[in-house]
């Protein structure tokens, strides 16, 4: 049974939404809505109708497609067993040695209580498992996985394959951004050394000039700096480099020559001109032979150059 007391003092009713309900249900009426309006619910227990419907809407399924037990509680461990019985024990003597006061409960704990129902639940589904597992295998029924047997996957390879790429497309983005990373700090470390290098370069070369400076004014005799600066950076790559470098000029040298100066090498000197071991008095010209344009000697050589054996033989 509801009541509702509908008048201007009333502060039930002061949201839209109540005052909504109630004219819907009909209790508000016209004028002031002084009076009380009472409204008693009818409850109908159609008991035919209900199991009916339960007829209706049940399942005639084999056991097999609905596993459904009813079982008792399954014995205790004996773990459990002893851990309850002593804290029994301990209840009793606590409960001896404090008489006239009001001892402590463990049954009027809820904390207990609870502990209580999970432990009864437990054993129920220990209980359940039990007998549920001899009914499969008086079926037939086999209630362990096969050795070999592969359950379909509840992903479509199609939707297993973006994920896969969606996975590697991480990965690489991921890889990308490690190398960039690591390229930009090896390119801060080049930089780093590069400007170290032309720093300390730069400060011998400074140390360099102020020795050879006070050298040129007289300040200083010592001209070692110049054979260390020489014999900087002889390491072993650089010695190799060397060795490579020498045997390159060599090579070149052996084959073609020595260098030295070029202009002016074919003019003669007072040693060349002076020098007449060369020169034949006899030799005579040949005549131009103007109807052939072409020198044709008159008379054969009277003295020939010997032959170079016996040139070579002469000369020993």
């Amino acid at each position: 049974m509801t009541d509702f007391i509908l008048n201007e003092s009333d502060t039930d009713l002061d949201s839209d939404e109540e005052l909504q309900e109630a004219f819907a249900k009909g209790l508000l009426k016209p004028g002031l809505n002084e009076e009380i309006v009472t409204v008693e619910k009818q409850y109908i227990n159609n008991v035919a109708d209900l199991k009916a419907k339960l007829k209706e809407i049940r399942l005639k399924l084999p056991w097999v497609e609905t596993l459904d037990l009813v079982t008792t509680v399954a014995p205790m461990a004996p773990d459990v067993a002893m851990q309850i019985q002593e804290t029994a024990l301990r209840r009793k003597n606590i409960k001896e040695n404090t008489k006239g006061i009001k001892s402590y409960d463990p049954s009027e704990d809820p904390v207990l209580n609870e502990f209580k129902r999970e432990n009864l639940i437990h054993r129920q589904a220990q209980a359940a498992v039990v007998e549920g597992i001899k009914m499969l295998k008086d079926l037939g029924i086999p209630t362990k996985r096969p050795d070999d047997y592969f359950a379909e996957m509840a992903k479509t390879d199609e939707h297993m394959q973006k994920v896969r790429k969606n996975l590697l497309a991480k990965q690489a983005a991921q890889a990308r951004t490690e190398k960039v990373r690591e390229l930009r700090q090896q390119k801060k470390i080049a930089k780093r050394v590069q400007i170290e290098t032309k720093l300390k370069q730069s400060a011998e070369k400074k140390h360099m000039l102020e020795q050879l400076k006070r050298v040129r004014k007289g300040k200083s005799n010592d001209l070692d700096f110049l054979d260390d600066n020489k014999g900087k950076g002889k390491g072993k790559g650089s010695q190799n480099l060397n060795n490579k470098i020498a045997k390159k000029r060599a090579m070149k040298d052996k084959k073609f020559g020595f260098g030295g100066k070029k202009k002016g090498s074919k003019l003669n000197t007072r040693e060349s001109s002076n020098q007449m071991d060369d020169f034949n008095s006899s030799a005579k010209k040949k005549p131009f032979n103007f109807k052939t344009k072409n020198f044709k000697p008159s008379s054969k050589k009277k003295n020939q150059r010997p032959g170079k054996s016996k040139r070579k033989n002469n000369r020993k």
